[in-house]
């Protein structure tokens, strides 16, 4: 039965809420995102190569600019090993400068 009642008093508008059902929201929105990992420090046989571009593509917008930590997930450590064979790849030819 409370759970109906919760889920009425969510779907009425203007109406107070009750401080058990804030926290309810509250945890229900907060699981909903997962943290990202970096995925060469879970992978040490991962290894940041500039030619390896399987890799680096995936770490590069399609309009050619490198991804940031906050989108990639990886660590401040290896997101400057990335920046770094990117740029190394660009000049090699292997990397496109503007868009794949």
């Amino acid at each position: 039965m409370e759970d109906k009642e919760r889920k009425e008093i969510y779907l009425k508008s203007g109406s107070e809420y009750r401080e058990e059902d804030k926290r309810v929201v509250r945890s229900a929105a907060g699981s909903r995102f997962r943290r990202k990992t970096c995925r060469f420090c879970e992978n040490k046989d991962l290894q940041i190569d500039y030619k390896r571009v399987d890799i680096l593509v995936k770490l590069v917008s399609n309009k050619g600019k490198i991804l940031p930590r906050r989108l990639t997930g990886t660590c401040a450590l290896h997101q400057r090993a990335v920046a770094k064979a990117i740029k190394k790849a660009r000049m090699a030819g292997f990397l496109p400068f503007n868009a794949l």
